[in-house]
């Protein structure tokens, strides 16, 4: 596992369906109807390499969703000729990406390193780990949980928080349809990578265009 992985998925040709999240590589393919959707799905397994590699397909009446791994650090080369072919499939079937679609929410459990429990989280949720920080749900339906370290030295107000992990362009709009709704910027010293905001009882969320929209 390491950053080369997907920083060399951003980079590479012929990706342009494909968003980097947290969770990993994902897509969306729009479609009519369950049948299509389906058909779809059937393409897609059959792309070498595909089967049996990790990646979770859901499907739905009017779309399909392909991620090819649960994590952003387990993203190797060979996920780029992969892509590729899911890509090629979709194109055989007229099925068009649709970037505006793709999304991942994830549960951030704060705790200073003294105290943090992954295991816990893991057991009550029913989770497996994909990385030595973070659990996620074997059905590949529910939002991946990662432990985030705080210093020792700071006071802990919320132990939780949301994260939202969104293609590079989707973010800033995201943003403003938070704020329109009755939001708040608490920090965006690191915008356009992504932005701090909270609701009006305090309650947090990052909204993210990295590592989608990594420098």
């Amino acid at each position: 596992m390491s950053e080369a992985g997907w920083r060399a998925f951003l980079e590479a040709d012929g990706l342009e369906d494909w968003a980097v999240l947290h969770g990993g590589a994902a897509t969306v393919f729009p479609m009519d109807s369950l049948v299509r959707a389906l058909r779809l799905a059937d393409a897609v397994a059959a792309v070498p390499g595909f089967a049996d590699s990790g990646a979770v397909l859901t499907i739905g009446d009017d779309r399909l969703s392909v991620r090819l791994t649960q994590d952003m650090w387990a993203l190797e080369a060979h996920h780029i000729e992969i892509a590729r072919g899911v890509s090629a499939a979709a194109v055989a079937m007229g099925a068009v990406a649709d970037r505006s679609r793709i999304q991942e929410v994830q549960i951030a459990i704060s705790a200073k390193p003294s105290e943090a429990n992954l295991a816990f989280w893991r057991a009550v949720l029913g989770y497996r780990p994909a990385a030595d920080d973070n659990g996620v749900d074997p059905l590949g339906h529910s939002s991946v949980m990662w432990s985030q370290d705080l210093s020792e030295d700071k006071g802990l107000r919320h132990a939780m928080h949301i994260d939202v992990s969104l293609p590079r362009e989707e973010a800033e709009a995201r943003v403003s349809a938070a704020l329109a709704a009755g939001g708040r910027i608490v920090a965006q010293d690191e915008a356009p990578q992504f932005w701090i905001l909270a609701d009006a009882a305090g309650n947090k969320v990052c909204v993210c265009a990295w590592p989608d929209g990594a420098e």
